[in-house]
């Protein structure tokens, strides 16, 4: 018999109450691995698809309200049921990785309704990126307090995908091994000056500075700015170093070379055409721009951009991934020529597995900062829904070099 055709087995206890009935009915549509879960009571149930796939685990607390919130709002509302507290998983990560390999059999439960939908789309164009849209949207993310991300973070305070050279290499190692691999593709040299667009915590800047090269880094988030700069201090490169407050709009100047790491995602639709002229501008002619930017898988961007997700409603508001060939496309228009691009998905999946491992042993630490435990289930929901992203190949995320001809 065709695997298509074929049933999950289940193995369910007896008398099932109504809820658990329509939400098993609905996991019964799962085609690939399997599925374990445990009833409100402590009854435990099992799906098995006839495919092979991932495990994943779910506990069922509050069926009806889950339900509730998936029929009105989604795959949005399956998260904020997570959030609060009406379903869990002892590993979010590898259950979202067994949804979304299975999307095809739950699309239709996890779309929005209608009036959803649009209060989604109102809300995600209610936090453009025009200058001071840009401002406040940073905050939202970057200032929650450098103490936060310090928990869970590696020392050089670096949030974004590290490279790996071996499954077990630490996870600092990893993230300056990024950088330089970054420096070596641009050949950026000893007096070099960089222009760095989105410089974080400085972790970049303190790496090129080591290797001689002068750089100038952007911010939009005066608690990075602070960090970054008593870190730049700390490591006695301040007179390589000069970090600023500033839009990437209203920055001057020519520079030998470019880097923007994971800033692209936040720019938004409309203003990538003048990030990338930007960036074409204030680099000298034959210089290199060195670009991290996560990308969305071609055939799902119409929808992506259609209804907003749980990213753009609660983690990133006002974020945009372009597709590969969008990023390409964007970039020929500004009259950049694309050297080289390398995918660093898995990289980043491996990364987020190690970020969500630092933050549960840190829970104690975020919990006295003030995070209550919604924001705390929507943090963790955060870096597994990215996970499973990475993971199934539906993101990835590029890096590219560009050239100034």
């Amino acid at each position: 018999m065709n695997s298509s055709t074929q049933q999950a087995m289940v193995d369910l206890p007896s008398p099932l109450p109504l809820a658990g009935r329509v939400l098993i009915g609905w996991l019964t549509r799962l085609r690939r691995g399997r599925m374990e879960g445990q009833l409100p009571n402590g009854e435990p149930f099992v799906i098995q698809g006839p495919e092979a796939g991932p495990t994943g685990v779910i506990r069922l607390h509050r069926p009806v309200r889950m339900i509730a919130r998936i029929l009105t709002r989604g795959s949005v509302g399956f998260a904020e049921s997570y959030m609060a507290g009406e379903w869990s998983s002892p590993d979010t990560a590898h259950l979202l990785e067994l949804m979304l390999r299975n999307e095809d059999a739950f699309a239709q439960r996890m779309e929005p309704n209608w009036m959803h939908r649009l209060r989604l789309a109102l809300h995600h164009r209610g936090r453009r990126n025009h200058q001071r849209g840009s401002r406040r949207n940073i905050a939202a993310h970057y200032d929650l307090g450098n103490e936060f991300y310090r928990h869970w973070l590696d020392e050089t305070m670096t949030y974004s995908a590290a490279v790996f050279a071996h499954p077990d290499q630490p996870l600092e190692e990893a993230q300056r091994l990024k950088y330089q691999q970054l420096l070596d593709v641009m050949q950026v040299r000893p007096g070099d000056h960089i222009l760095e667009v989105g410089c974080g915590w400085g972790g970049f800047a303190i790496e090129a500075a080591r290797r001689g090269a002068r750089v100038t880094g952007l911010t939009l988030s005066t608690e990075q700015l602070a960090w970054a700069r008593r870190s730049v201090q700390d490591a006695g490169l301040s007179g390589l170093v000069d970090l600023r407050l500033e839009d990437y709009r209203d920055t001057t100047g020519r520079y030998d070379h470019a880097v923007s790491i994971e800033m692209l995602e936040a720019v938004g639709e409309q203003y990538w055409p003048a990030y990338f002229r930007m960036l074409h501008d204030r680099v000298k002619p034959g210089g290199h721009i060195g670009l991290h930017g996560i990308t969305i898988a071609e055939d799902r961007f119409e929808e992506y951009r259609r209804s907003p997700d749980f990213i753009q409603r609660y983690i990133f508001p006002g974020g945009m991934l372009p597709t590969p060939l969008r990023l390409a496309d964007e970039s020929h228009n500004a009259g950049l020529e694309v050297m080289e691009s390398t995918g660093l998905g898995q990289h980043y999946a491996t990364t987020l597995l190690q970020w969500d491992a630092r933050f549960v042993r840190a829970l104690p630490e975020i919990q006295r900062l003030g995070f209550d435990q919604r924001f705390i289930n929507m943090w963790r929901y955060y870096l597994a829904y990215c996970y499973a992203g990475f993971c199934t190949g539906t993101i990835d995320v590029k890096r590219v070099l560009l050239r100034r001809p």
